[in-house]
């Protein structure tokens, strides 16, 4: 049985989430714009997504960036499994004590993985500090936020399943 360890699976999450960025390079911003919420891509599922079918990585230096007040955010791939399941990957970059936007839901479910940093996780009203190599969960319509609660920028990837519509 081939188990998989945590840096096999950010390593597989920073492969998958490349393609999401091909899907946002389009998504410009104006030049010295700042936008005070994180940019990321459209929720997993939305009409004319790519069927995920072939196999590819994603360097992290090819990743587009979208700069905010808050920190920054790489898009790495949506589109839709070929088992079915719609799929959206980014990752942020949070400065200290910024949230990337206000707690919130939504349909779909995502997980959250702390690559690097502090992180205070709101899960339902209840606050948990997750760190480095720690994994959140936000269930389908769940309230849910993220805040760095660190001294550093934090660094953390989103994945998230499932449709909004």
């Amino acid at each position: 049985m081939n188990t998989m360890n945590r840096r096999d699976l950010f390593v597989a999450l920073s492969s998958f989430a490349a393609l999401a960025a091909v899907a946002a390079e389009g998504q410009g911003q104006e030049p010295g714009s700042l936008p005070e919420v994180m940019a990321v891509p459209a929720p997993p599922g939305s009409a004319g997504d790519p069927v995920l079918a072939v196999s590819r990585s994603f360097r992290f230096e090819d990743l587009p960036v979208v700069k905010t007040a808050n920190g920054e955010t790489r898009a790495v791939t949506r589109g839709v499994l070929p088992t079915g399941e719609a799929v959206e990957l980014h990752e942020t970059t949070l400065l200290p004590g910024h949230m990337p936007h206000p707690p919130h839901q939504h349909k779909h479910s995502e997980f959250m993985l702390v690559r690097e940093g502090q992180m205070e996780f709101e899960n339902n009203g209840k606050p948990e500090r997750v760190g480095p190599g720690g994994v959140m969960y936000a269930a389908s319509n769940m309230l849910h936020g993220l805040k760095n609660v660190g001294t550093t920028t934090a660094n953390y990837f989103v994945i998230a399943i499932g449709r909004d519509t």
